[in-house]
């Protein structure tokens, strides 16, 4: 079914159902008790493992070709998926969640920007116009729990940002490669980076369930939707699709814990599932 729709549909199909699959992590989040580099290094280590595997029963006797194949394209790659994971979680703990989810917002805009200097893909007026009107939104989401002083923090955030966009044009640059494999890779320089901290590795009472489970729903599909996503569509496009995460997580922590998301966050959820669905409408529709 996937190949007779046309290259829009399919990279955004991906990148819509990759993230779909990534907004209950602030939930499996909350409901974890391991420590914060524990849990790194299993979003790492099993995400690596699990896709590894895939990657055997597909490429079978050439799975090492496979790796080699990524080129220093996919090299780059890796190395900016780790230190994606890396400055996120640094951020977090350095400055306001608020903080780093509206730097991360930026990752778009990043792309945007990016993709025209490096790939001269210069984005249209249709999509600028929902990079601002989602960034605005999730500024208006989180305005009220902004903190100063944490400069630290907002640039790991910021770092964040920049290392999901050129992630996505890199991505993009080698459309022709299978980057899945450097993805891989990427997981794994997660999870040694994080071995460094770690101080105890038990899973104890119900996180032997939910962080396997998170790690491979969570993490290990939507990598891998999110890094073949580029092939058919800009980096900013699918950069777009990871604010829906904003919205969506709030409301699975709300249904599952009963945390009622504030009003700020529906309103603003709102106008960004809204702008992405006219958005992505707009530009299937587009010859």
């Amino acid at each position: 079914m996937l190949r007779e729709l046309n290259n829009q549909k399919k990279g955004s199909l991906l990148a819509f159902i990759g993230v779909l699959f990534i907004t209950p992590d602030s939930l499996f989040i909350r409901l974890a008790n391991i420590d914060t580099w524990g849990l790194l290094f299993y979003r790492g280590a099993i995400p690596f493992i699990i896709v590894s595997l895939g990657l055997i029963l597909f490429y079978k006797k050439n799975f090492f070709i496979a790796f080699k194949n990524i080129g220093y394209v996919g090299i780059f790659y890796a190395i900016s998926f780790t230190i994606c994971n890396i400055t996120f979680i640094i951020s977090i703990q350095n400055t306001n969640v608020a903080n780093t989810l509206i730097m991360v917002a930026m990752a778009p805009m990043l792309s945007a920007f990016l993709g025209a200097f490096f790939l001269n893909e210069i984005t249209d007026k249709r999509t600028w116009i929902a990079i601002t009107v989602t960034l605005l939104s999730v500024v208006y989401i989180f305005y009220d729990s902004l903190q100063l002083g944490n400069i630290i923090g907002d640039i790991f955030g910021f770092l964040t940002a920049l290392g999901l966009a050129i992630s996505a044009n890199l991505a993009r640059y080698a459309k022709s490669k299978d980057l899945v494999p450097a993805a891989v890779l990427g997981k794994l320089g997660t999870a040694l980076f994080a071995f460094i901290f770690v101080s105890n590795f038990d899973l104890l009472n119900n996180d032997i369930i939910i962080v396997p489970v998170m790690c491979i729903l969570c993490v290990a599909i939507p990598f891998v939707l999110v890094t073949i996503a580029p092939r058919f569509i800009t980096a900013a496009e699918v950069n777009l699709f990871f604010l829906l995460e904003v919205i969506l997580g709030p409301i699975w922590v709300w249904l599952v814990i009963n945390e009622k998301p504030s009003v700020e966050t529906l309103f603003g959820g709102i106008i960004i599932i809204f702008t992405i669905t006219i958005h992505s409408i707009l530009a299937i529709k587009k010859p």
